[in-house]
């Protein structure tokens, strides 16, 4: 993400807390599976869906980097195939929008949300998890790491982010981290190679946080990949009018011969107990995983 993008995060951050109590009271009604490994595919029951054209499993240790745009030892996808990526949610209702499209076309893909939006809306976050998409991590609270002072200010933006997303799904994640802004400070992604986490960058960022309508994020989206062949798409689903766009981009990419591949992780990012237990201080204790608002504060009586 680039400049406007961080400046639409940061209006959405005085907002967030209207939204906690309703986004935990939708509970969630099964355990959430690893959000790292191949689940057992539902059959499609779309005869017109677009589907998966194969799975894929990344092995992550040392930290190998994935997109072109930074990263060009691993070219895995073959012609016409086509990998989705959504960063910075959960968000309420854009999320579950992509979501639904999804599972409508019967593909998966890749999501990469950032760790206060995980807190503020875990039940969401297990949504993605139990539809079995793969599910990474976009940082704490979505900072420029190539602007922080340290590097221990960095980790800690990148353990946290990983812990909040652990914590919210409540299940074990991929080991598989985006950098805000595609911005990837060499000592960083010398750490990440430490913790064997992937580094995916993008082949093709479509821009939408730019855009305003559905339309453009579609013809973003297929101007690129007529360019380019195949790759890895960057989306947003933060981005209400990328929500929009998703289930005619998905019906474009059929038209247009593309293929979908499911990104998968031998392995699950191990989390840090000093920070499992910060973004749990920081949240006021461990409520994550706790039972709907709805089930333990009720009202008995209200004035009229």
């Amino acid at each position: 993400m680039r400049l406007v993008a961080a400046i639409t995060l940061a209006m959405s951050v005085s907002l967030a807390a209207m939204f906690v109590a309703q986004a935990q009271d939708k509970a969630s009604t099964s355990g959430a599976a690893p959000a790292g490994a191949a689940t057992s595919a539902k059959k499609c029951t779309n005869p017109d869906a677009i589907g998966l054209a194969r799975t894929v499993q990344i092995d992550t240790t040392g930290g190998p980097g994935f997109g072109f745009e930074h990263f060009k030892a691993y070219d895995f996808l073959r012609n016409n195939e086509v990998v989705l990526t959504f960063d910075d949610g959960p968000w309420p209702g854009n999320t579950q929008s992509v979501l639904a499209a999804l599972a409508e076309q019967c593909v998966k893909a890749t999501f990469f949300p950032i760790g206060k939006h995980a807190m503020w809306y875990p039940n969401i976050l297990k949504e993605v998890a139990a539809a079995g998409h793969t599910i990474g991590s976009h940082t704490w609270s979505h900072v420029d790491l190539s602007r922080k002072k340290t590097t221990e200010e960095s980790i800690d933006e990148i353990e946290k982010g990983f812990s909040a997303v652990h914590s919210a799904v409540g299940a074990d994640t991929a080991p598989l981290f985006r950098f805000p802004a595609l911005k990837h400070p060499p000592e960083l992604v010398e750490y990440l190679g430490k913790r064997n986490v992937g580094i995916f960058s993008t082949d093709m960022d479509s821009f939408d946080f730019k855009m305003r309508k559905p339309e453009q994020v579609i013809a973003s989206v297929l101007a690129k990949l007529k360019k380019h062949g195949k790759g890895i798409v960057l989306m947003h689903d933060f981005q209400s009018h990328t929500s929009q766009a998703v289930p005619e981009l998905l019906k474009q990419l059929k038209a247009n011969g593309y293929k979908i591949v499911h990104v998968t992780t031998k392995d699950q990012v191990k989390t840090e107990a000093k920070y499992d237990e910060a973004i749990l201080k920081e949240f006021g204790g461990n409520t994550i995983g706790a039972r709907p608002v709805s089930s333990v504060v009720r009202t008995v009586e209200e004035a009229k």
